[in-house]
């Protein structure tokens, strides 16, 4: 971080618990910049604490997807983040929200979030990488498609999906996935991957990564500034890759609710 031509107060903030307060302290004295480190879910769980403060967020890409970065254009190396850092231009952006509370980019429903939910505490740890994709393993076998009710404008309508995905920009898992999103259109996009054989999830998985046309397949996008969304049954909700919230719940955009540092190009 010497690279920037400006002083930094800079914090490594090991516990998890003690990055809220640290945040707080630090917006307490009004900066004019608030650099993360992190991945999704870190800036996704800190940018509710900048709305309402006059400060830009700069993004250092530490995570292991950095969905928002890729959305904003930022280089995912540490020396390519900071030149933007140094070098960019404010841009302002929206938030998405899940009932009251903000995100920076994705929410999802379907087995990623179940996954989440009921992975053994230590797994990961214990078992390493194989561990945790023996579980995921584990959990698409007993995973089901589930039904799907859209509310907006007055209409309601009912689909039989495998994954559905809120999103504030086009990156989810570090693909793109959602191509109708983007951080400044002022607008939420619901997609859902309709079908009722669970297979639909990993043909769409596929061609997404591949950059197939085909990933639009069977594909449905609502897009607006607020949309009510329930399941039957009633199922988990991820917020950038954290099990936060439970169906149903009301999908919103908050518009150019805070500024960024992005590339200048």
């Amino acid at each position: 971080m010497s690279d920037l031509p400006f002083p930094v107060d800079a914090r490594a903030v090991e516990d998890p618990k003690d990055l809220e307060p640290t945040v707080r302290e630090l917006l307490a004295d009004k900066p004019d910049l608030l650099i993360l480190g992190g991945g999704d879910g870190t800036i996704s769980g800190l940018v509710d604490l900048m709305v309402g403060h006059d400060v830009m967020l700069g993004v250092l890409p530490l995570g292991t997807a950095n969905s928002f970065a890729r959305s904003l254009g930022i280089p995912l190396t540490i020396e390519g983040a900071v030149k933007v850092i140094r070098n960019g231009r404010p841009r302002r952006i929206d938030l998405g929200m899940i009932d009251n509370d903000y995100y920076a980019n994705c929410a999802a429903m379907g087995i990623s979030p179940k996954i989440a939910e009921t992975v053994p505490h230590g797994l990961k740890r214990v078992g390493g990488r194989l561990g945790y994709l023996a579980w995921a393993a584990y959990q698409f076998v007993r995973f089901r498609p589930f039904t799907l009710i859209v509310e907006q404008n007055g209409t309601r309508e009912r689909l039989r999906v495998v994954e559905v995905r809120i999103s504030n920009g086009p990156y989810h898992g570090g693909t793109e996935l959602v191509d109708a999103a983007a951080v400044d259109s002022g607008e939420i996009v619901v997609q859902a991957v309709c079908g009722h054989v669970k297979r639909r999830l990993i043909v769409n998985w596929a061609a997404s990564i591949l950059r197939s046309d085909y990933r639009k397949e069977k594909v449905r996008d609502f897009r607006g500034r607020e949309i009510k969304l329930t399941t039957i049954p009633p199922l988990p909700i991820s917020i950038d890759g954290e099990v936060l919230a439970r169906t149903p719940v009301t999908a919103k955009i908050a518009a150019g609710i805070i500024e960024v540092i992005a590339p200048a190009a």
